[in-house]
């Protein structure tokens, strides 16, 4: 039999090379409304189309970001996850190549010499042992008739690209976690400026009290309520200092620096983007929104692994060949061309029986890939539920805020009026201390209902797929 027919049956395989030996699956239909929920969509226009840089127009609050997307030590190892996959995606490109390996050996037997092979060296060579030598290059190829190695290629490209929606992602999270905690402080700074107001409020109440005292007009018990008053003004101050301390090395570490103090300009009262915030149509989550590709790439992963389960139970074509030198003395070792060698060898393996492995392989990554379409739709209608949230909380909050800005109003007059009572006998002195009170609660109210209609819109903006770009 000449070597070329050894080929045959093989060359008449590799005709079938193309055969796909299972259906991949198409990203399922997901059901989304046509609107967010007591939202009118006018228009396709969404804030997640606009870069972050633009979406923000506090200038340190951009400068804030920059240093944390290049520092943070998330993004940092996200970037090396990358790396890695491209790594592993040129890799999966040489699968179609055949594998080659240089070996090199030498071997001496030295048989007993009542043996018949002991005998027979020492009759025929006149020594007792045997040497071999050679050197061999090593040839493998695999056939690729089912699509296992091209299956391998896009579970690879797939895990990829997994990488870079993965970097998107905490992207999107760090922006929007940066901008929360920027928008905090401004919020305890107002907070601040209010409650050492509110105790130079409560320090010209005290010293009006203590000349009425003095003059017999008070009793003991109302100047202890009104120092009382004072000193709970004074205890705010200390507090908000380390909630500010505390927020401020928060972000410090989300930047990749040691704790230190934030920079920061502005009011928690300014408007954080100078546009709209438009919501757009509910379709455009499946291309903004990194996490949701994510998991439409866990859906390539998964057809891939149930092709490569199912290509495991089919027949395996695989040619190897080897050539080089041998020899039985190291003299004759590169002697050409009688000590060169050449051996081929093609084969099909088909499995029989693994006490059901393979089928069980398959069978498993059918329902995997059941799950994975699961996956891919749950992520879409959480992605949905958070943009309703965050349009639902601005809303609310508007409406809240607008009544919490009436109460201080109210509240900022009835002051005045109860000094002047006061001073006039005609109001005791716990309506002073419960006018002061009031407002500033109130007044802490409003700078913190701000703070949480900042933190809804930047929820916003990130649960639309913003912050990436």
């Amino acid at each position: 039999m000449k070597i070329s027919n050894l080929f045959i049956l093989p060359l008449l395989l590799l005709v079938f090379s193309g055969c796909k030996v299972s259906k991949n699956l198409a990203t399922p239909e997901q059901v989304l409304p046509a609107s967010y929920r007591d939202v009118v969509a006018t228009d396709s226009a969404n804030i997640a189309q606009i870069s972050w840089n633009q979406f923000f127009v506090n200038r340190e609050l951009q400068q804030l970001i920059d240093s944390a997307l290049t520092n943070n030590f998330d993004m940092q190892l996200a970037l090396k996850n990358i790396e890695a996959a491209q790594l592993l995606v040129k890799q999966s490109k040489l699968g179609y190549l055949p594998e080659a390996r240089l070996q090199a050996s030498g071997s001496i037997n030295r048989p007993s010499d009542n043996s018949l092979t002991g005998l027979s060296l020492s009759q025929f060579l006149g020594r007792p042992y045997v040497e071999d030598y050679s050197v061999n290059v090593g040839i493998s190829w695999e056939a690729d008739i089912w699509g296992k190695i091209k299956n391998q290629q896009s579970k690879a490209l797939a895990a990829y690209l997994q990488t870079a929606e993965a970097r998107k992602t905490i992207q999107t999270s760090l922006v929007a976690s940066v901008a929360k905690g920027y928008y905090h402080l401004l919020m305890l700074d107002a907070q601040m400026l209010i409650a050492k107001k509110n105790l130079a409020l409560s320090d010209s109440t005290l010293q009006m009290m203590e000349l009425q005292y003095r003059a017999g007009q008070l009793t003991a018990l109302g100047l202890q309520q009104a120092t009382a008053q004072r000193l709970s003004a004074a205890e705010l101050i200390p507090a908000l200092q380390q909630a500010i301390e505390l927020e401020e090395n928060r972000l410090s570490v989300l930047s990749g620096v040691t704790p230190k103090a934030i920079k920061r300009t502005g009011s928690i009262y300014e408007k954080i983007y100078a546009g709209d915030l438009s919501a757009g149509y509910p379709s455009a989550l499946l291309a903004n929104r990194p996490d949701i590709k994510a998991k439409e790439l866990d859906l390539v992963i998964a057809n891939a692994n149930t092709g490569i389960a199912k290509a495991a139970m089919y027949p395996t074509l695989s040619i190897t060949a080897s050539g080089g030198v041998n020899a039985f003395l190291a003299s004759n070792w590169f002697n050409i061309p009688a000590s060169l060698f050449t051996t081929a060898f093609a084969g099909i393996t088909q499995p029989l029986f693994q006490q059901g492995k393979l089928k069980t392989q398959y069978k498993v990554s059918e329902v995997e890939r059941e799950k994975t379409v699961i996956a891919f739709r749950q992520s879409v209608v959480n992605a949905a539920g958070e943009v309703t949230d965050a349009l639902v909380k601005l809303n609310r909050l508007k409406e809240q805020q607008s009544v919490t800005q009436q109460k201080v109003n109210t509240l900022q007059q009835s002051i005045s009026n109860a000094k002047m009572l006061f001073t006039n006998g005609m109001a005791n002195y716990l309506e002073v201390i419960t006018a002061q009170s009031n407002v500033l609660q109130a007044e802490l109210s409003l700078a913190q209902l701000q703070e949480q209609q900042s933190s809804a819109a930047i929820e916003l903006y990130r649960s639309l797929g913003g912050g990436w770009k």
